[in-house]
Parts: C-alpha cells; sequence; structure tokens
C-alpha cells in the first residue's frame, strides 16, 4: 500500500510538473502585440468601399467574384475583437504565401508581467481556408487540434451552420504582401446574408426591436409631423425600462432611434421590419439642434452595439468627408460624436450614473456640453491649412478641449 501511495504521489508530482513546464512554455514576458484599440479613418473608407464593390444585394445566387481586401482592414478588424472579446490586443501579418494570426493577452494575477502570446499561420491556395501551423508561446498546437477546437467552440456557440458555410463559400485566398492584400475568390450564396442577420440578431433581440418600435412610434404619433422634440426627453422615456431585460431592452431602444436618426429603413437591416408599424417625421433636437442630435444618437448606437473605437472612427470619417464634399469638418459635430460615444459606452457598461440620471427630467446639459463656440464650416483646404491633419498639435488641442468639456458633465466625469 505505501510502494502504491508512492507510485501515485510520485506519478501526481510528474503531472504537475508537466503540467507546469506546459504553462511556463506557453507565456511569455513581452507581448507579441503592441498597440492601442483604436481603428482608422483608412479602416473605415475600406470597409465602405468593399461592401460597396460587395454589395450582397446585388449579387446573385451561385455567382462567382473575386476582391480584393486590405490587410490594414482585416488587421484592426482582428486587433478591434481581440481587444472588445479577449481584452487583449490582435494583429494580422502577411508574408510569402502565408498570413499570420497573432493575439496577444495579458495573464492577470501572476506577478510581474506575463503574457500569452498565439500564432496561427494559413497558407494561400484553393479550397476552405486551412491553418497551416499555430502556437501559444512557445508550445507548438497541432493545427487539427486548433482547427477541431474551433469547430467545437463554434458549435457549442450555436454558430456551425454559419461557421461551414462561410467557410465553404471561400475558393481561394491569395496573399499579396507587397499590395497588403489579400485576394478572396468566393461564391455568394444568400443564406451567407441571412445567417448574418441571424447572429447580429437572436429571435428574443427582434422581439426587443419590435416593441422598441411600437414604442416609438407610439410617441411620435403624439407630435406634428417635423415639429421640434426635444432629444432628451425622448431618451428619457425610451430608455427608462425596467425588468430583467434591462439591458438588452435599452439597447434595442438605441438601435431604433439610432437607424431613425441615421434616416435609415430598419427594414434593410430586418426584412421582417417592414410590417412594423412606421415612424411619424419628428425633428429631434439636442443642444438647440438636430444635426446635434443625430450625431450623439447614432455614435450612442454605434458605441452600444460595436463599441467605442469604431463609433469614434466613424465620427472622424464623417467630418472629413463632409470638409471634402458637405458642409465642412465640425468641432461641435464631432463633440456631439463623442457625447454620443460616451453616453453608448456606459450604456454598454450598465454604468449606475446612467440609471440614477433616467430616474430624472432630462435637460441638454445632461448629456452634452456647450458646443455653439467650437469651429464648423471648415473646407478641407481650410483644414489642411489650419489643422494640416488629425495628429497635429492643432487638431489636438481642440479634441483635448472637447473631451475636458465632456469630462466636466457629470454623467461623463472620469471616475
Amino acid at each position: 500500500m505505501t510502494r502504491l501511495l508512492g507510485w501515485l504521489a510520485g506519478a501526481l508530482l510528474l503531472l504537475v510538473l508537466a503540467a507546469g513546464g506546459l504553462l511556463l512554455a506557453a507565456l511569455d514576458s513581452k507581448p507579441l502585440v503592441e498597440r492601442s484599440e483604436t481603428i482608422s479613418q483608412a479602416a473605415v473608407n475600406q470597409a465602405r468601399w468593399l461592401f460597396h464593390t460587395n454589395d450582397p444585394r446585388r449579387l446573385q445566387s451561385g455567382e462567382a467574384r473575386r476582391t480584393a481586401v486590405p490587410a490594414a482592414l482585416i488587421d484592426e478588424g482582428i486587433n478591434a475583437l481581440a481587444s472588445r472579446s479577449l481584452h487583449g490586443r490582435g494583429a494580422l501579418v502577411l508574408g510569402e504565401e502565408t498570413a499570420e494570426i497573432r493575439l496577444t493577452r495579458r495573464v492577470p494575477l501572476l506577478p510581474g508581467e506575463h503574457y500569452f502570446n498565439f500564432r496561427a499561420t494559413l497558407r494561400e491556395g484553393k479550397g476552405e481556408p486551412k491553418i497551416f501551423a499555430a502556437a501559444l508561446g512557445q508550445l507548438p498546437i497541432p493545427p487539427q487540434l486548433l482547427e477541431f477546437l474551433l469547430a467545437t467552440a463554434v458549435q457549442g456557440a450555436g454558430y456551425d451552420a454559419e461557421w461551414t458555410l462561410a467557410r465553404q463559400a471561400i475558393r481561394e485566398l491569395i496573399f499579396d504582401p507587397q499590395r497588403q492584400r489579400i485576394v478572396v475568390a468566393y461564391v455568394w450564396e444568400p443564406a451567407l446574408l441571412d445567417r448574418a442577420r441571424s447572429i447580429a440578431f437572436k429571435p428574443d433581440d427582434l422581439v426587443r426591436i419590435r416593441s422598441a418600435q411600437e414604442s416609438l412610434a407610439a410617441l411620435f404619433d403624439h407630435h406634428a409631423p417635423g415639429r421640434p422634440v426635444p432629444l432628451a426627453s425622448v431618451l428619457r422615456t425610451v430608455l427608462d425600462i425596467d425588468g430583467t431585460d434591462q439591458h438588452e431592452n435599452r439597447r434595442a431602444a438605441l438601435l431604433v432611434l439610432g437607424v431613425y436618426l441615421a434616416e435609415k429603413n430598419i427594414a434593410s437591416l430586418i426584412p421582417e421590419a417592414r410590417n412594423w408599424p412606421q415612424l411619424r417625421p419628428v425633428t429631434l433636437m439636442l443642444a438647440g439642434r438636430n444635426d446635434s442630435a443625430q450625431h450623439f444618437v447614432v455614435s450612442a448606437t454605434l458605441a452600444a452595439w460595436a463599441g467605442e473605437p469604431v463609433a469614434d472612427a466613424i465620427g472622424v470619417y464623417k467630418e472629413m468627408a463632409d470638409s471634402r464634399h458637405g458642409s465642412g469638418f465640425s468641432f461641435a459635430d464631432l463633440a456631439a460624436d463623442r457625447a454620443g460615444t460616451r453616453f453608448g459606452e456606459l450604456l454598454s457598461r450598465r454604468d449606475a450614473r446612467l440609471d440614477a440620471l433616467l430616474e430624472k427630467e432630462l435637460t441638454d446639459g445632461d448629456l452634452i456640453p456647450v458646443i455653439n463656440d467650437l469651429p464648423e464650416s471648415i473646407s478641407a483646404t481650410n483644414f489642411q491649412r489650419q489643422f494640416g491633419n488629425t495628429s497635429s498639435p492643432a487638431y489636438r488641442q481642440l479634441t483635448a478641449e472637447i473631451e475636458r468639456r465632456l469630462d466636466a458633465v457629470p454623467l461623463y466625469k472620469p471616475e
């Protein structure tokens, strides 16, 4: 019996040492990916161009397509997903006939600096994308094992059909490091769009969004068409929701309001919404302006559903586009964007300050600081002359002033 216990103790010690050795091999003292959680204006522009040239609404079933995807767009997308989902960082690195996905996450609780650094390499070629090599730190991971774990995780999350359909649609990958792009050959299947919608909006989400649409329609029916209506009062009405699903109901209400103020038809996102009650046109106002209400709510919606970096990037991109073709760059609009982004982030985090604010009547000052004295209607030429670019000291000075004003609003005051 003593020998048996000694053998078991020795075997256990070996297992512990082996597990410890594997852990040490998996840990690194330096991060593989070091970058901020941002999305550039260029990425927003590339995403719009990619959607425009591959608009699924204009594709036919079984249509073979070939498109070049900028590597920078995928790179920033991977980083955004890693930041939001893993609280880490991510990157894409193109090589000759290969593409390597890199992920880094700091290991909490352990003393000192320790990181999980993950690499997965794809090789170009025909057929479905396949993992060629993978490693966690210095610990190699068999590609077949990683493929199995990935498939198991996708299946466990309930996206097995969508994952299979998307992989089968891709017929060839070509990695072009010189032009920093990935050429994707695919065959379009309309079911992909339906599957994408099913991932974005679960059945419970659709129930909440329809309820929010009906509530907002009933609210707007009390106002004459085109009549100015304070955004603050509308927000308090649609977001002052109790119940176990309070957070999701608020996100649904914000989505409906955001789509409305973006002047889009919600049926473009949710086809069955064609039969839902339509919203009467009213003029929502914030800080005495309709455009401020639009910027605030659209940015809040993006932040609540996609995250702050996405909302910020789209806000700056739109102002730069306005400087070239529209009403000109507006720091007032940018301030409304940032106020909305902060509001959406508070909602996303279930911040108690938002709950407290919704218990009373809202005013414009609760949502946004003074913005009417900020520079507006700046043409592209004048923007170049005054600020150069969005990295210049002059530009940063004004954006820092916007952040200072936002910090002074009790709802957004740093904790």
